[in-house]
């Protein structure tokens, strides 16, 4: 072969590699949970089907901040956050009560940094007070007023942050007078549920959408007095992002107010419990959804 066909082959292989190194591809991320996991597969299939566009997972990122500084920074184009932690976390603003108003002031302040929150996806992951089944059974419990009743006071496991977070322990105890029988036992969130069972405590500070709440050995105790801020869970996305791809915001859309409290507990439960695959969990959530 001569010179001018050995060149000739270098280069349309370098624009083959160029053309396939600028193939359209969207960067879904997620914190690293199994709620967050979930969600980042439903959206990233969703994407596929209803776009054909090659999606890169960046699932299990770590903590809000590295979320947050990764779609700011560009590595990722979207990422399902929540409006309460937007506002605490990242904003540094006081709690927000009222669900509508914490999205407008989410919505607003992000458009700052050129990201949009697309309408919530439906389910607020909240905290949630929970007892064993059969403690509310025996002591009539139905609310966190009903709970503050008691004369004894409460042994109340927690997650390590719970203790420090402007919307958990100190406000929850002035709102409610609830007694707790001193410090309270602070573990992985995962283990507050065995710690319920073998009552090494007897109230914990869990969320609303965890798996294991989908089990009649437990029950949450309504926030009847609306301590708790609004958790809703959203898309937040890169408004340059949504400029490039004119249909990604209708099918990210179609997602929004489709996932119930009760769906993603479900969700999580399946991961969680039963150990299916993320991914096959986010296919089956989405064959029902058309």
């Amino acid at each position: 072969m001569g010179r001018t066909p050995v060149l000739l082959l270098i280069i349309l292989l370098a624009m083959f590699t160029v053309a396939c190194s600028s193939k359209p591809r969207i960067v879904v991320g997620s914190k690293n949970f199994t709620e967050q996991v979930v969600l980042g597969e439903i959206i990233s299939q969703q994407i596929e089907r209803r776009l054909g566009v090659e999606v890169d997972r960046k699932l299990d990122l770590g903590g809000t901040l590295l979320a947050h500084e990764a779609l700011r920074g560009g590595s990722i184009d979207l990422y399902p956050e929540y409006t309460g932690t937007a506002l605490t976390a990242i904003l540094k603003q006081t709690v927000v009560r009222d669900a509508k108003t914490a999205f407008g002031i989410v919505h607003q302040s992000y458009s700052a940094w050129g990201i949009e929150w697309l309408p919530p996806l439906g389910f607020n992951d909240s905290f949630a007070m929970v007892v064993r089944s059969r403690t509310a059974r025996d002591q009539h419990l139905k609310s966190l007023s009903d709970a503050a009743r008691r004369r004894e006071a409460w042994r109340l496991g927690v997650g390590y942050e719970f203790t420090q977070r402007p919307d958990g322990l100190r406000g929850l105890v002035k709102t409610y007078g609830l007694r707790v029988d001193g410090d309270p036992v602070a573990m992985d969130l995962g283990l507050l549920y065995p710690a319920l069972l073998s009552q090494k405590v007897e109230m914990a500070a869990a969320n609303a959408t965890d798996g294991m709440l989908a089990h009649p050995e437990f029950t949450v105790l309504e926030d009847d007095l609306h301590y708790f801020p609004p958790y809703e869970c959203a898309i937040a996305v890169r408004a340059d992002t949504l400029t490039r791809y004119p249909r990604l915001r209708e099918a990210l859309t179609e997602l929004s107010g489709r996932i119930s409290d009760a769906s993603m507990r479900r969700m999580n439960e399946l991961v969680d419990v039963e150990h299916k695959p993320a991914g096959e969990v986010a296919r089956d959530f989405l064959k029902e959804l058309k």
